[in-house]
């Protein structure tokens, strides 16, 4: 059984900081690219950062680029996401998830963890 567990959520002012981890269980992480996305209320859920299979090639999207960083240590099977600078409009619930190499497809999410920024 395949097992994504977000830790790291809260509640924190604008301008700061927090650290969302996700280790994973029951696949073979290292053949797997890793990722978090984000769902706001009355939103659509959104891609924020990748990372690949070896650590490489990390991408994000624009708006936050430069404040948040996505980091994987495949000895622990786990996903980090530093999130620096942040903005009320950071707010959400942030899921990690797993995309299989060969098919490219997002095969497995956690349940997520809100992170909300106050003004």
């Amino acid at each position: 059984q395949v097992r994504l567990v977000e830790s790291g959520g809260g509640l924190v002012q604008a301008g700061g900081s927090l650290r969302l981890s996700c280790p994973a269980s029951g696949l073979p992480f290292n053949m797997y690219a890793m990722g978090w996305f984000r769902q706001a209320p009355g939103k659509e859920r959104e891609f924020v950062a990748a990372i690949s299979w070896s650590g490489g090639n990390p991408h994000y999207t624009d708006s936050v680029k430069g404040r948040f960083t996505i980091s994987r240590d495949n000895a622990k099977n786990s996903v980090n996401l530093q999130m620096n600078s942040l903005k009320p409009e950071d707010t959400a619930v942030y899921y990690c998830a797993a995309q299989s190499l060969i098919t490219r497809t997002w095969d497995y999410w956690g349940q997520g963890t809100q992170v909300t920024v106050s003004t």
